[in-house]
């Protein structure tokens, strides 16, 4: 239970960067519209530097190992999860927003620093996988769903930053090439705002997001639920049945980095993907605030589990 212990305290201090986001807005010291700045930054400053710090270690069999397993495992939960919402919505009657929160997660936001506090920077370099995955995903599946038009947006694939920062930072590993020292402490001293930054975003969204609207139906406790809950533990489940952590060495804490991916709250650029194609911003927006706010309580529950099961 100790990792999970470990990992509710570096929620807690994330969510309560959320609460001065939050506080900042109130006190309209800023405006919800200045959290665009701040998600520009965080988009193509900070991400991009994570990505390529996260590279910038020894290239050995075991590393490139492990980056294949997380690839394949992140494939997997995404397979799962857009099996278990289309199974869910039909025998549920789930709306739209309501399945796009059971398949997409806030990984970019959340994982990164939370890897980082539990197993330490040399695991970064997995998270990766897994944020690619979903970030293909967003611009197939999602972007289809919401415009109702078929295809692939590889313009959008190719030419995201994080793609692009994905390839320098993996030719760089696969080269050998290391930064010199002061451009990689530069790079680990910027990708340090992820975590604070995504979180300080998230407080200043969730301001101008009226109560009632958040917790008042029943029907998005549903969503929640399935999303923090449900989707989580029948991955679990899966990891548990096909032995996925003995498959390689340190598959353990690997898996958990693709685990931790799954079980944050929901994705914050299905929201934006959602204002910008369709008419269900809204909905998609309440959603990623009920499920954030409920998953300081669900995250450590879930990956104390895990301690547990695998």
């Amino acid at each position: 239970m100790e990792i999970s212990l470990i990992l509710a305290e570096e929620v807690t201090k994330l969510f309560i960067v959320m609460a001065m986001g939050w506080a900042l807005v109130k006190a309209r010291v800023l405006r919800t519209e200045d959290s665009r700045v701040i998600s520009a930054v965080l988009v193509y400053l900070v991400t991009p530097c994570v990505i390529i710090g996260a590279f910038q270690i020894e290239h050995s069999p075991q590393v490139t190992r492990g980056l294949i397993f997380s690839f394949a495992a992140a494939i997997g939960a995404h397979a799962l999860f857009l099996l278990l919402a289309a199974l869910f919505g039909r025998a549920m009657k789930l709306d739209t927003a309501e399945r796009l929160t059971v398949v997409y997660t806030n990984a970019g936001i959340l994982v990164i620093p939370l890897v980082q506090a539990m197993l330490g920077g040399e695991y970064l370099v997995y998270s990766c996988a897994f944020i690619v995955v979903q970030l293909i995903l967003l611009w197939t599946h999602c972007r289809s769903v919401l415009t109702g038009r078929a295809g692939a947006d590889w313009r959008n694939i190719l030419l995201n930053v994080n793609v692009i920062s994905l390839m320098a930072g993996g030719a760089m590993f696969l080269l050998g090439l290391t930064l010199p020292r002061i451009a990689g402490d530069t790079l680990k001293m910027t990708g340090a705002m992820i975590g604070p930054l995504g979180m300080l975003l998230a407080g200043m969204v969730i301001a101008d997001v009226p109560a009632r609207s958040v917790f008042c139906d029943r029907r998005r406790y549903r969503a929640a639920a399935l999303r923090l809950l449900a989707a989580p533990l029948i991955l679990l489940f899966v990891f548990k049945l096909c032995g996925a952590a003995e498959m390689i060495p340190d598959g353990r804490n690997i898996l958990l980095v693709v685990f931790l991916a799954g079980v944050t709250p929901a994705c914050a650029t299905v929201t934006s993907m959602a204002q910008l194609y369709s008419n269900i911003g809204e909905r998609t927006g309440i959603l990623y605030v009920l499920t954030t706010l409920l998953s300081i309580f669900t995250m450590p529950l879930m990956i104390g589990l895990y301690a547990a099961v695998i």
